[in-house]
């Protein structure tokens, strides 16, 4: 660029850019997934623990999903062991 008089101006260094805020994370979000009853009340129960997750960091996920798992698996389990006898189911 060059003023009146003919003499070359140098260009004004640029201001420096200020430095990008640093954005924090956002906070756990729950994901908002529906979790429709079974109608077993112990299995229930289970699904709703699922909710802890919503309000937990990803690394404190693994605790809830442990725990959920084990306590189903339970349920599972208790579907396949023979029924105890009542008190006067046992006459002969």
């Amino acid at each position: 660029m060059t003023d009146e008089a003919g003499e070359t101006r140098a260009q004004e260094p640029a201001e420096p850019a200020e430095p990008a805020a640093l954005e924090e994370p956002a906070g756990p979000v729950a994901l908002g997934v529906v979790r429709t009853p079974t109608g077993h009340a112990g299995v229930d129960a289970h699904l709703a623990r699922l909710a802890d997750a919503d309000h937990l960091a990803a690394d404190g996920h693994v605790e809830v999903y442990e725990d959920v798992h084990r306590g189903l698996r339970e349920a599972l389990t208790a579907l396949d062991a023979p029924p105890v006898p009542g008190p006067y189911e046992n006459r002969s």
